[in-house]
C-alpha cells in the first residue's frame, strides 16, 4: 500500500480500460449488435505512476485524446481504475466518493457548478451549506478572494448577466471556498481574452501561495503553463513521456532557437533552428535568396515549441 501522508496524490502503475463494442453496418448490422460479443479493448491510460507533493502545480498536458480526462476523472472518483493504486489526500477516491468529493474542488469544461439565475453571493452561501463551512471560514475566503481580485461588483450579480471571463472567475472562487487541498481546473482559460487571462492566472497563484492547495492543471495554452506551473507531466497515447520542471525542459532543448523573419513579400515566417546542427546565418542566407529580409528577431525557444518537440519524439 502506498504511503497515506507523503503525497496530495499519489498513483502506482494505473491503468484504464474500456470495452468498445465492435459495430456492424446498416439495420441488421444494429440488431446484431444488440447481441453482439464482439468487443475490443481500448487503453485510455497506459500504466502510470505520479507522485504530487501538496502545494504543487502541476500541468498535466497532452494532445486531443492523450488520456488526460481519464486521468482526471480517476482521481476524482468518477472512474475506477482497470489497474494500479490511486490514493487522492491519503483515500482511494473512487471507493470514498463523498470523503473525496469534500477535499477537492474542480473546474471541468466551463460547466458551471454556479445558480444560474441566482446573485453570485447566493450560490456562494449555498455552497457554504453544502459543505457545511464554518461562519468564520467562510468570512475569512471573501475577505482573501477580496485581496485578490475585486469580487464586490460580482456578488450581487446574477451567473446568467456574467461575460465567459466572470463566469470563470467566478467558478475558480466557488471550487476554492471550502478550502480544498486540491483543486482540478480545466482549460480555465480557453476563450478569454488577454487581461481576464492574466486576472484568473494572478487569482489560482494567490490562492495556491496563501491556502497551499495542490493544483492539477489540463491546458493548451501555455500562458498558463508559463505562469503557473512549477512541473508538467505529459501524456500521450495513453503514456507518460515527460515528468519534470518546465527549466529542465527547456535546458534539454537548449541548442534551439526561434528565428522570425519578415521578408518583404511574405511577411513574418517562423522557424525553429537547432544551433547544434544548423547555423542561423545559413538559414537567413537561404531564405536572401528568393526574399529580401526587412527584419530579424532571434529567441529563445518556447514553452509551445518545447511541447511541440516533445510529441514529436523528442523526449527529454
Amino acid at each position: 500500500m502506498m504511503s497515506e501522508k507523503s503525497f496530495a496524490i499519489e498513483m502506482k502503475n494505473v491503468t484504464k480500460e474500456f470495452k468498445i463494442l465492435n459495430r456492424h453496418e446498416g439495420l441488421g448490422g444494429s440488431l446484431m449488435d444488440l447481441f453482439s460479443r464482439d468487443y475490443r479493448i481500448l487503453r485510455a491510460v497506459d500504466d502510470i505512476s505520479i507522485n504530487i507533493k501538496s502545494g504543487e502545480i502541476v500541468g498535466y498536458l497532452g494532445p486531443n485524446g492523450a488520456g488526460k480526462s481519464t486521468t482526471i476523472k480517476m482521481m476524482t472518483g468518477v472512474l475506477e481504475p482497470t489497474y494500479g493504486e490511486i490514493l487522492v489526500n491519503g483515500n482511494e477516491p473512487y471507493k470514498n466518493r463523498v470523503r473525496n468529493a469534500e477535499n477537492i474542488g474542480v473546474v471541468f469544461g466551463q460547466r458551471s457548478q454556479l445558480w444560474w439565475a441566482l446573485p453570485l453571493v447566493e450560490s456562494f452561501r449555498l455552497l457554504k451549506d453544502i459543505y457545511m463551512i464554518p461562519d468564520q471560514n467562510y468570512r475569512q475566503m471573501l475577505e482573501l478572494y477580496q485581496s485578490l481580485v475585486d469580487i464586490e461588483p460580482l456578488l450581487h450579480k446574477s451567473v446568467r448577466q456574467m461575460s465567459l471571463g466572470q463566469r470563470t472567475l467566478s467558478d475558480i472562487l466557488a471550487a476554492f471556498l471550502h478550502d480544498p487541498k486540491i483543486v482540478f481546473l480545466d482549460e480555465p482559460t480557453i476563450g478569454l481574452d488577454v487581461s481576464m487571462k492574466a486576472k484568473i492566472r494572478n487569482l489560482i497563484k494567490g490562492l495556491n501561495q496563501k491556502k497551499n492547495t495542490t493544483v492539477i492543471l489540463t491546458t493548451h495554452d501555455m500562458g498558463d503553463v508559463d505562469a503557473l506551473c512549477q512541473r508538467i507531466v505529459i501524456i500521450d497515447h495513453g503514456k507518460m513521456i515527460y515528468d519534470n520542471d518546465i527549466a529542465h525542459l527547456k535546458q534539454y532543448f537548449g541548442s534551439y532557437r526561434t528565428l522570425r523573419l519578415r521578408l518583404e513579400k511574405s511577411g513574418w515566417k517562423e522557424i525553429l533552428v537547432d544551433e547544434s546542427k544548423t547555423n542561423v546565418m545559413s538559414v537567413i542566407s537561404d531564405y536572401q535568396k528568393n526574399e529580401i529580409v526587412k527584419d530579424i528577431k532571434l529567441e529563445e525557444i518556447s514553452t509551445e515549441e518545447v511541447i511541440k518537440k516533445i510529441y514529436e519524439g523528442a523526449v527529454a
